[in-house]
């Protein structure tokens, strides 16, 4: 039984989100549990549904997300990433709506690394005049 699927990574900041689109009912699964379950806040949920929002295509497929790293706001960033890249693999015509909302755009704010002789990556150890 070989079912057809649309697949689309998202990434943002530390959080790096598999993402499957299955022709469905519109279930959204993350991380083996129900969008309801995982993500407390409305908001999170309602930017997670944007991109699928955004081209009416909230009831034609099931959405199964494998999200790590981070917290609950950039995963939430990196599910929705991963949609609109999958919705993309599914219908090409639908990447202008995408590419216009900012919803294709990776989200490249990140950590810096530590620089040596400082104590995190700008913070100067304290000075002192004697």
């Amino acid at each position: 039984m070989a079912t057809v699927q649309y697949i689309g990574t998202g990434r943002r900041k530390t959080s790096v989100a598999r993402v499957r689109l299955i022709p469905g009912s519109g279930r959204i699964i993350v991380n083996k549990r129900d969008i309801d379950d995982y993500f407390d806040y409305d908001t999170l949920k309602v930017h997670v549904k944007e991109p699928l929002i955004l081209t009416d295509t909230l009831g034609k497929y099931d959405v199964i997300a494998n999200v790590e790293g981070g917290g609950f706001t950039g995963q939430a960033g990196a599910i929705r990433h991963g949609i609109a890249r999958a919705l993309i693999n599914a219908d090409e015509e639908l990447k202008p709506v995408l590419k216009k909302a900012g919803l294709l755009t990776r989200d490249p704010r990140m950590k810096e690394r530590k620089k040596y002789g400082l104590k995190k990556a700008r913070r100067a150890p304290q000075f002192s005049k004697r």
